[in-house]
């Protein structure tokens, strides 16, 4: 495993068991928005409340107006709405008749078969119903049977007695398509306030990431590769904006889903709901077994998508040299080996789902409905006057229906959950690394002067790449360190620029020591080029100025003409708004150089960095920059780094390095007279020497 692989797990072997401070934060970071999330509650309770509302409105219109046909009726001399005339005579439902009006004889309608019949008197009992040879209507419970004398009714005879109802029938459909109405609007709304004050979150947090990723140190992305570190900013982020989306949205849904459905079941049956409510513990379980198993899968499977991002990127970074030296099939063997590993722990968690997941809820789905045909059946049989109506078994079964309906939705989100959290981990991990705050303050102009004082520093604790460098470069002065690689020419510059912290020993600029200024306001007075400069996607004059309000177009020009850049320029179609894309691949490595000169230039540094800026330009270019510098160098304070030590002949002060220690110091001529390493060295560059003779 790699050292970069070790140092997160062991970050993530830090985070192991804190679910619940990562799911404090993340409450935290909604609360930001809670006016939103509050007002999607609201609506997503009214959804819910109207969608309830219709198995209770759908019990009342069969109780009421469809199967309240077979409830008794009364002769009546009243006429009204709800009187039906039938025989000469004119009946009324029992439910009808108001407080103190008189009932005449009892009569009844009764449906057998797909038949409606009229029996003119009261019935006993109800039970199973048939229709004797004599046409008489036969109803029998157990060993009781009852035959009465009955009359079949055509249908427009049927029709008159359902047609009082169909004012009220009509009006239940209408609440009903209504309720329908309103809970499609606020669940429209709910989603949509609930979605947008979830990507306002994972915006902050976004932007969270990535201001914590530029307060980091440099020493932090020598630890974590970039396709790790672009792994927690994009694809770990976007996998928390869905708990938000649609775990938590479930997860509430689900909760006011079940309160509200549990409410009316206790209303229809207390006791059945009560039997019921064994359903919540056995959920309650099962999402901490499931939890319990499900996090080392996705601590794994986040791991090694993190793994494959850094691949990927190194690929891409270095694809010439990968093709150059047929390394194709090596790169394969190694992203084949971490995609084995995230398809392996996918695999099993693809199982941990199926055996906890949908086919476990339609068992405990099975059992409730065995439970409710067990404790109706058992009612009915127990107690005849106990019997419930076609309306409240319709209800309770439906109420049951949708309450597994949450439940499902709440199962099918527990991965999702745990893949949320183990990536809120990782990137909490990322937010907790110690950084430095982007400092806005500003100071005046450095004149120059610089100084280390018994500088020692060591990458890893223990192993010094510098020792006891002491030299001073006075403003205006040119600084060219040498010697050979590794000698620690370029970790003096890091450490100058405040990349790294010196270890030993103190760096002053001006008198005041480095570590008591802001790194960025004192890196506003310094300039640095690199051996291979970064170019970013947009055009010549954004990659000179960044952009940077207080550089002027004009004086983009001006720093591409000071380095001599502006005989290319006119070459191009759009001059200096020729565009550039990723990492200035279109251009010649002189040009991307003579841009990242101009960049420093422009920014009109105290002090100048020059990192082997002149090793990937041609002879005729670097003639154009060494004119150029001769101008631009002046009143600034200049270090140089470089190879081809013809270009450092005019420094006031060279220094030689061998193995992080200063061996020799001064100027060409005193260094040259010395015949030390430093001569030795321009000696083995023009070809007098053999290479062994530096040695």
């Amino acid at each position: 495993m790699s050292n970069e692989t070790e140092h997160y797990d062991l970050d993530m072997d830090r985070t192991a068991g804190n679910q619940l401070q990562t799911l404090k934060r993340l409450v935290k970071y909604a609360l930001h928005y809670k006016t939103q999330l509050l007002l999607a509650l609201l609506m997503l309770a009214v959804a819910v409340g109207t969608e309830l509302a219709g198995p209770l409105v759908a019990k009342r219109l069969i109780d009421v107006h469809i199967t309240g046909i077979e409830k008794p009726w009364h002769v009546t001399e009243a006429e009204g709405p709800y009187t039906v005339g039938y025989d000469g005579a004119r009946y009324k439902r029992t439910d009808h008749f108001g407080e103190g009006e008189s009932r005449g004889a009892e009569a009844r309608v009764l449906q057998a078969d797909k038949n409606y019949y009229f029996i003119a008197g009261p019935v006993s009992f109800d039970g199973a119903r048939s229709v004797t040879p004599e046409g008489k209507l036969a109803i029998k419970r157990g060993t009781e049977e009852r035959v009465y004398d009955a009359r079949l009714l055509s249908s427009a005879e049927m029709f008159a007695f359902f047609r009082p109802e169909l004012g009220g029938l009509i009006r239940l459909c209408w609440y009903y398509f209504g309720l329908l109405v309103v809970s499609a609007a606020f669940s429209y709304g709910q989603r949509y306030v609930l979605q947008a004050a979830s990507n306002r979150i994972i915006r902050d947090m976004r932007t969270d990431v990535f201001g914590q990723m530029n307060r980091l140190p440099i020493r932090y992305f020598d630890n974590l590769p970039a396709g790790k570190v672009v792994s927690r900013i994009t694809n770990d982020t976007e996998t928390i904006r869905e708990l938000y989306v649609t775990v938590l949205a479930n997860f509430f849904t689900g909760t006011i889903y079940m309160v509200g459905i549990f409410t009316a079941l206790f209303l229809l049956n207390a006791s059945l709901a009560s039997i019921c409510l064994l359903i919540l513990p056995v959920l309650a379980v099962w999402i901490y077994v499931y939890g319990r198993k499900a996090k080392r899968y996705n601590r794994t499977i986040r791991s090694a998508v993190g793994e494959i991002n850094g691949v990927i990127n190194e690929s891409i970074q270095g694809m010439q040299v990968v093709k150059a030296f047929r390394g194709e099939r090596k790169m394969e063997s190694e992203f084949e080996t971490i995609n084995t590993r995230l398809f392996t722990f996918r695999n099993k968690l693809l199982s941990l789902n199926s055996w906890t997941g949908y086919n476990l809820v339609g068992v405990i789905r099975n059992i409730a409905f065995v439970a409710v045909i067990w404790y109706f059946g058992g009612e009915a049989l127990s107690s005849p006057e106990a019997v419930v109506t076609l309306g409240v078994l319709y209800a309770f079964v439906d109420y049951l229906n949708r309450l597994f309906n949450p439940i499902v939705n709440i199962v099918n989100q527990l991965p999702n959950l745990e893949t949320a959290l183990v990536s809120a981990e990782r990137v909490f991990v990322l937010l907790d690394e110690e950084g430095e705050d982007v400092s806005d303050r500003s100071m005046k102009r450095f004149a120059g002067n610089v100084k280390f004082e018994n500088v020692s520093f060591a990458y890893k604790e223990g192993e010094y790449v510098l020792r006891d460098i002491s030299f001073e470069a006075k403003q205006g002065q040119t600084v060219a360190l040498v010697g050979h690689t590794g000698s620690g020419k370029s970790s003096i510059l890091n450490l100058l620029f405040r990349f790294y912290d010196a270890t030993l020993g103190t760096i002053t600029i001006d008198g005041s020591d480095i570590k008591g200024m802001p790194r960025q306001t004192m890196r506003d007075h310094m300039g640095i080029v690199l051996q291979d400069p970064f170019l970013f996607t947009g055009t010549i004059a954004s990659n000179v100025s960044l952009d940077d309000p207080s550089i002027s177009r004009e004086r983009v020009e001006q720093a591409l003409a000071d380095v001599g850049a502006e005989r290319w320029l006119l070459n191009l179609p759009k001059g200096v708004d020729e565009p550039v894309i990723e990492k200035g691949s279109t251009l010649s490595a002189g040009q991307r150089q003579l841009i990242s000169f101009a960049r420093a230039l422009a920014f009109d540094p105290a002090i100048l960095i020059l990192d082997e800026a002149t090793s990937n330009i041609d002879t005729e270019t670097e003639a154009i920059i060494q004119n150029a510098l001769e101008v631009v160098k002046k009143g600034r304070t200049t270090f140089v780094i470089a190879h081809r030590l013809s270009t450092i002949k005019s420094a006031d002060l060279i220094l030689v390095l061998d193995r992080g220690e200063i061996v020799e110091r001064g100027d060409h001529d005193s260094l040259m007279q010395r015949k030390g390493k430093y001569y030795q060295m321009v000696q083995i560059q023009q070809g007098e020497f053999a290479p062994t003779a530096a040695c």
